[in-house]
């Protein structure tokens, strides 16, 4: 279940980004980055900060 909501959140915040970029300021391209980063590191290494930070807050 978690993993369910980790890919709906990048989701949302990869779209949330490129929305921001296009109507703010390119730099928000850079959060787009840092999401992709941390997936790719997540693959290699079974480690995730927002997979931490919800199963903590109960989510199975």
């Amino acid at each position: 279940m978690v993993d369910k909501y980790i890919k709906g959140i990048a989701g949302f915040f990869i779209l949330l980004s490129l929305l921001l970029a296009h109507y703010i300021n390119p730099n928000w391209l850079w959060f787009t980055v840092f999401i992709g980063a941390n997936l790719l590191q997540s693959a290699f290494t079974n480690w995730c900060m927002l997979g931490i930070i919800l199963k903590k807050l109960g989510v199975k």
